[in-house]
Parts: C-alpha cells; sequence; structure tokens
C-alpha cells in the first residue's frame, strides 16, 4: 500500500506520519508537496498537524487554497482514504470535506496533555480497528481544537453516526465534546489528537492506543485484496 503525506510550509508532524507509515506500517511513503498537484498514485492520503502557512488569518484556512488540495478532495470524491490530524483536520474542514470549524480552546490556551477518547463508532475507514465504546488514550497538542457545527450540523453528525471519536471529557469546549468526526461515506477522517505520536514503547505515556487508527486503513485494503 502506497501513502501520502502531504506537507504544506509550517507542518511540522510530517516525520511523524512518515515513520507511522515506514516504521510501523512498514509501507511505501511518498511526501506530497502542496504546490503539486499530482498524487503519484497513492492509496492513502495524511495530512499531518503543524502551523500550515504559519496559521495566518485562521488555522487552515490558506492551505486549502493550496494546488494538491483539489487533488486530494478528487481522490475522496471516489472513495480514497483520507486522514486529518491536529491542522490536518483543520484544513479538511477549511476545504469543506468535512463540516464544522476548528475555534481557539475555551481555555485561550494551547494545550499539550494526555486525553481519554471514546470510540463511537468502528465503521470508518480509520477506525474499524477498534471496538464502539473503547476507551483510548492520546496526545493533544492544539491551540484551536474547539469543535463547532451548527446545531442541525452537530444532530446529522450524531444520527449519522458520523461522531468517530469523543473526548472523555471537555477538553477544550468541542460541542459534545467531539475530538474526531468523519464524513458520509466514512474515507474522510479528520481528528484532533495524535495517534502517530502513541505508536512506540520508547514514547512518554506510551498505551499504543494509536496503532488501531493504522491498522485500520491496512486492515480495509488487505480486505480489498481479498
Amino acid at each position: 500500500m502506497k501513502f501520502g503525506v502531504v506537507v504544506f510550509p509550517g507542518s511540522n508532524c510530517e516525520r511523524d506520519m512518515a515513520d507511522a507509515v515506514q516504521l510501523y506500517l512498514k509501507e511505501d511513503l511518498v511526501f506530497l508537496w502542496h504546490d503539486d498537484p499530482d498524487l503519484h498514485a497513492v492509496d492513502c492520503i495524511l495530512l499531518p498537524g503543524g502551523f500550515s502557512y504559519g496559521d495566518y488569518l485562521r488555522s487552515g484556512t490558506i492551505a486549502r487554497f493550496s494546488p494538491i488540495m483539489e487533488s486530494v478532495k478528487a481522490f475522496a470524491a471516489k472513495g480514497g482514504p483520507v486522514l486529518g490530524v491536529c491542522n490536518g483536520f483543520q484544513v479538511l474542514a477549511e476545504a469543506h470535506m468535512l463540516p464544522g470549524a476548528l475555534m481557539r480552546n475555551t481555555s485561550l490556551q494551547f494545550q499539550c496533555d494526555q486525553v481519554e477518547l471514546l470510540v463511537e463508532q468502528n465503521r470508518s475507514v480509520f477506525s474499524s480497528a477498534y471496538q464502539p465504546g473503547q476507551r483510548i488514550t492520546l496526545p493533544i497538542a492544539h491551540g484551536e481544537g474547539n469543535y463547532f457545527a451548527e446545531p442541525d450540523v452537530i444532530q446529522r453528525l450524531e444520527d449519522n453516526h458520523q461522531v468517530v471519536f469523543r473526548y472523555a471529557q471537555d477538553v477544550n469546549g468541542s460541542v459534545n465534546r467531539i475530538a474526531g468526526i468523519c464524513n458520509e461515506r466514512g474515507n474522510v477522517v479528520g481528528m484532533m489528537p495524535h495517534p502517530e505520536r502513541n505508536l512506540w514503547e520508547s514514547s512518554a505515556n506510551w498505551t499504543g492506543d494509536g496503532c488501531g487508527v493504522f491498522d485500520s486503513v491496512l486492515k480495509l485494503a488487505l480486505e480489498q485484496v481479498k
């Protein structure tokens, strides 16, 4: 399976994503530069965390106009798996590939911590390796992770089971403690916590709970081959 990690000016987690693919999954990887629309025939696209374009104006709002994003949208429209983590989630929301917006944390501070999450559903491409209701622990590192959408949008997300991950407790003010969502098809997922930072036993506060996100997409690929 070939993965593509999109790199914007200001991305700073692309190497973590690459390690998840190359060292954990042991799969092929190519970096996709924001200014080049060529996806190089990848099978899965990862949008990493960081501060794309320095978070100028608003997190992800400039990155959405990068040439690569039109290709990402077309890839997702055909059912291709796309994961956006932290700033990647913000980019997906700004690009209207996922509903809602990520606002400043209610604390008005950058928050870096380990948080407990609830896996709400395992029907998305990036959550199938988990069990519904499973409690996992992942790190967060964001200043604008407060998920917001209008009440009718929130109701639709809940009714359609598009909430993938939920904070066990209020972390940043997100409506309904939403930590990650997917599109209706389940092939596009955005989440604020960092699964790629909880894969290695050598990491501080390691639990291995991030493995499921990456195992899920590989599991899907293997099932499709069968």
